[in-house]
């Protein structure tokens, strides 16, 4: 297990407009305020298109119509994000897996995000699972 203790920063709220692809404007935000590390700590809204990534494979599966999330949860920093997206479509079935590029906002998606103080979340290759990890790191 890999730790690093941290101290409650700012708590932002956030609210994404219609058409906005939810992660290259997470990615942007971040980079502005030059976060090392923050959580999504809650968010509500939808979407009209969800770029999924499922455990184990490669490549994503893309999802349309009328898209409630159901949650949106994850770490967002300078050195990368790792975010996991729950919808449902409009008969109430669900899908979920990592939120890729390509989730497009519907209505709004309200989120809440904490900053997390004294803590660095870097990404770093770990050759047992094959991807960038998280390595968190005092500050």
């Amino acid at each position: 297990m890999k730790h690093a203790a941290g101290s409650p920063r700012p708590v932002h709220v956030l609210r994404l407009s219609p058409g906005e692809d939810v992660r290259p404007v997470l990615r942007a935000w971040v980079q502005q305020r030059g976060l090392k590390a923050a959580a999504i700590t809650s968010s509500v809204g939808s979407l009209t298109q969800a770029h999924l990534r499922y455990a184990g494979r490669a490549d994503g599966i893309v999802t349309s119509g009328d898209l409630e999330v159901l949650s949106l949860s994850g770490t967002l920093s300078v050195d990368g994000m790792h975010l996991h997206l729950t919808v449902a479509d409009r008969d109430g079935h669900t899908l979920g897996g990592h939120l890729l590029d390509g989730c497009l906002v519907r209505t709004t998606l309200e989120l809440t995000v904490q900053e997390i103080g004294g803590v660095r979340m870097t990404r770093v290759h770990d050759p047992a699972s094959g991807y960038d990890e998280l390595e968190p790191t005092p500050e």
